[in-house]
């Protein structure tokens, strides 16, 4: 059974979020207003805008990648991936391979010139949403999870934290989702007056869609708190389509006039609940999903196909490039 290649729709970016719109959230790095051909240009001047907002990536500390092979002049901010919260206090669990990782990371990119903005992201795919979920429900838990994420972020030097809750998983989770928001925001901004410092920045990754479908009934995102709250939310626009379905299908589609399963869906579904562009950070990947197709000249999006391709219906970057070359 032949395996057909299906990765150039797929390959977006490293983990690396773009903005929308980000007028009100200062960059890392500080630009003109405009540039322009200048001299010996005998033309008129037509200033052109520089690009705003901005351009993230997250570190998956686990994979093997250095913190300083980082090129931070494409980034205005770097997460760190991921911390999770030990299920029986909340508090963030440090592991002695993160003891290790942190100040490595930290070290790394705080010796850049300019140093970059990092962010310290807590939760990821694959693990359990209870942990989240029972935090979530109660004041004084939320409070215990809280002052960790604080305390670790300003031990280790981070500019702000961020939320990667997969997913939440009824109407009662996203309730307590915008009350953990809303008491996140006011913790941070007591806590940076009573030290005089900035202020962390709460930022958050979230279904590509207000309203997830998935795994039980339908709940929509809590869009006025976020609105409210959170510095920005970063709508996880990917894996739309994978080897758990049997066609081949975008991996991170734009645009799909035959669905609400894309791109332009999902960033038109929050502006409509009310949260801002500017608050609007377009997640992309840059793995690719296989897939095994049924009959290798049948190929192509929509083709019929038996299970998982290469790499378990998954392959990372650096296996696109040596895959394609093969």
């Amino acid at each position: 059974m032949a395996i057909k290649k299906l990765t150039s729709l797929t390959v977006l970016a490293l983990f690396c979020i773009t903005i929308m719109d980000c007028d009100s959230i200062s960059p890392a790095i500080p630009a003109p207003k405009s540039l322009g051909y200048l001299s010996p240009n005998p033309y008129p001047f037509y200033p052109f805008p520089v690009p705003r907002g901005i351009k993230a990536a997250y570190w998956p500390s686990g994979n093997g990648f250095p913190a300083s092979s980082i090129d931070t002049s494409y980034f205005t901010h770097i997460y760190y991936a991921f911390l999770l919260p030990e299920p029986a206090t909340y508090k963030l669990n440090i592991t002695t391979f993160d003891q290790e990782k942190l100040p490595e990371f930290m070290g790394a990119l705080r010796a850049r010139n300019p140093p970059i903005k990092t962010l310290l992201s807590i939760g990821g795919g694959g693990n359990d949403p209870i942990v989240f979920s029972n935090m979530a429900s109660n004041e004084s838990t939320r409070a215990i999870f809280i002052n960790s994420t604080i305390e670790v972020a300003r031990k280790y030097g981070f500019d702000g934290v961020d939320l990667d809750w997969e997913f939440p998983e009824n109407h009662t989770d996203m309730f307590h989702l915008a009350l953990l928001y809303k008491q996140w925001r006011k913790t941070l901004k007591r806590e940076a007056k009573a030290i005089k410092k900035t202020r962390l920045l709460l930022t958050s990754a979230v279904y590509y869609a207000t309203k997830i479908t998935l795994l039980g009934k339908a709940r929509t995102y809590p869009g006025n708190t976020i609105r409210k709250y959170v510095d920005w939310v970063s709508p996880m626009c990917f894996d739309y389509h994978g080897s758990w379905e049997r066609v081949t299908g975008e991996h991170s589609a734009l645009d799909d006039p035959n669905s609400k399963i894309s791109t332009t869906f999902g960033i038109q579904s929050w502006i409509e609940v009310g949260v801002p562009p500017k608050k609007l950070v377009m997640g992309l990947l840059l793995y690719g999903r296989t897939w095994t197709l049924q009959d290798p000249k049948v190929n192509g999006i929509r083709a019929p196909a038996v299970g998982p391709g290469p790499g378990g219906g998954v392959l990372v970057y650096s296996q696109i490039l040596d895959f394609n070359t093969e």
